[in-house]
């Protein structure tokens, strides 16, 4: 119960950080206070890449504990584990780009 409360609290802060850094206007960016903008987009790689890594962790951990209680389903579980997979990696990937343009208003 409290790694969720403290993985909610880290979503939270991330939120709250990076709305901080795209509610700038563009002279406000360029006055100083550029930092808040490279520390969204520094949360934004940091929290795709860790719920990125997260999601695939279980993910796999299902499907190879599934495959394990029950060997004749492997061919049943790998497709969509291997789809679920694809899609995770797309949710860091966007957040990659989410990142890479907080860093673009620098």
């Amino acid at each position: 119960m409290k790694r969720k409360f403290g993985n909610f609290l880290a979503v939270l802060g991330g939120l709250i950080v990076s709305s901080l850094a795209l509610a700038q206007d563009g002279g406000a960016a360029a006055s100083g206070n550029s930092g808040l903008i490279a520390v969204g987009s520094a949360l934004a790689i940091g929290l795709a890449a860790l719920g990125g890594t997260l999601g695939q962790g279980r993910a796999a951990d299902a499907a190879l504990s599934g495959i394990a209680r029950n060997p004749t389903s492997a061919d049943k579980v790998f497709t969509p584990m291997i789809i679920a997979l694809a899609l995770i990696e797309f949710q860091a990937i966007m957040g990659f780009i989410v990142a890479f343009l907080l860093y673009g208003k620098l």
